[in-house]
């Protein structure tokens, strides 16, 4: 492998692009159709409902688990068939998922979502294999544009729940067959991906900085901090909407709904928070993201009224998208190739033990901290406030520290 088939390229990174968006739209729809019936199932098969988002939450320690694994295989191997390795756990859990609504096994059930955490884990690598290929100026844009694929997921998810939940004796089981088909189909995409493997270092070439260095880079510091806030406030907030909305009155359908419009609002900025990044900097957009994540918060404490749970949940939607692509595009341009497979695993790693962190407290303060579901629902709702307290504070301290050295 010369150097030059690893110089960017924007032609292969168009073609790459184009690929990962069709995953993330085809690939992707299993994860809404997932969160939206996982913690409604939990709910029929757990002894106590504290434990109704306890399936939610096995996805999100499974993806945890298998992000350094992962990205060490994409090191390895190549982009290529670590995602074929994420759609064959995505269909293996979706097959046990379905097995243990079948027999009402709870535990099973639980096994089926942690080995879906694997194809979460290598969806999460698809923004990062669309910037491998693509020049400096093009790489916001090819993470952006691959995330924009989850505006097609979130209508096709959603729609597939309302279509399968019910399709069955068994509720939700149509739905677990469905999330198998798509992996088995979606996984041929990743024959046209044009992404070469990186090459084995010599033996006298830098072996580049260790995880420790890497996170006492400021900017690399700074870049986690952001994405484990933005993307586990978000879940722990998006985990306990469905329980919220049933709880307060409404249907399933209505629940789907909300979901279906959160994730629209977090993939339609994608269009342009690339060419936002490239005009205002990614230290502003990654800001207004965490201003609109507390706006969101602001918005779901006034009242459970159904318009409510909506605001609420698109400006979750467009806040963990500027945060998230901000911190993307922030930590792609922060470490070299041969750094590639530590960092990237590294930083999944703890955005993912975040939001399993954001997924257990979930179901304990929507279900457990209240006599009610607006109570539980206030609880999520406030506990964000000192995350984006954190996140905030560190962003204001690098562009501090930018401008000092400037």
């Amino acid at each position: 492998m010369t150097d030059a088939a690893l110089l960017p390229d924007d032609s292969r990174a168009r073609r790459n692009v184009t690929v990962l968006v069709l995953a993330q739209a085809i690939l992707g729809a299993q994860m809404p159709m997932i969160f939206v019936v996982g913690g409604l199932a939990g709910t029929g098969l757990a002894s106590n409902p504290c434990f109704a988002t306890l399936p939610i939450s096995l996805i999100i320690i499974g993806s945890m688990l298998s992000a350094t694994p992962m990205s060490a295989i994409m090191q390895k191997y190549g982009r290529r068939v670590g995602f074929f390795v994420g759609t064959l756990g995505g269909a293996v859990g979706g097959a046990v998922g379905a097995y243990g609504l079948y027999t009402a096994s709870f535990p099973l059930f639980l096994l089926g979502s942690f080995l879906t955490g694997i194809y979460m884990s290598a969806q999460g690598f698809y923004r990062f294999a669309a910037a491998d290929t693509a020049s400096d100026a093009f790489r916001p844009k090819a993470i952006s544009y691959v995330l924009a694929g989850g505006l097609l997921s979130a209508v096709i998810g959603p729609q597939l729940v309302k279509v399968t939940a019910e399709a069955m004796i068994i509720p939700f089981f149509g739905t677990y067959l469905a999330v198998i088909a798509l992996n088995i189909v979606g996984s041929a995409l990743f024959l046209f991906l044009d992404i070469p493997k990186p090459p084995v270092p010599d033996e006298d070439a830098p072996r580049g900085r260790s995880r420790i260095e890497l996170l006492k880079t400021p900017r690399i510091a700074v870049a986690v901090i952001c994405a484990m806030v933005s993307y586990a406030l978000m879940n722990l907030v998006m985990t306990s909407t469905p329980l919220a909305v049933v709880g307060c009155g409404f249907g399933p359908s209505r629940a789907a709904d909300v979901v279906t419009a959160h994730v629209l609002a977090m993939y339609a900025p994608s269009f342009f928070t690339g060419h936002l990044i490239a005009r205002f900097g990614v230290e502003r957009i990654m800001g207004a993201g965490i201003a609109i994540l507390a706006a969101a918060g602001a918005v779901a404490l006034q009242g459970v009224e159904l318009e409510n749970f909506f605001i609420a949940l698109v400006l979750l939607g467009v806040g963990w998208n500027f945060g998230f692509i901000g911190a993307t595009s922030m930590l792609a341009g922060s470490h070299e190739p041969h750094e590639r497979g530590r960092m990237q695993g590294l930083n999944d790693l703890l955005v993912f033990g975040g939001v399993t962190v954001a997924s257990l407290a979930s179901g304990g303060l929507m279900n457990c901290s209240g006599g009610d579901a607006q109570t539980g629902w206030a609880s999520v709702n406030l506990a964000m406030a000192p995350f984006l307290t954190l996140a905030g504070g560190a962003l204001i301290w690098l562009m501090l520290r930018n401008r000092r050295e400037a």
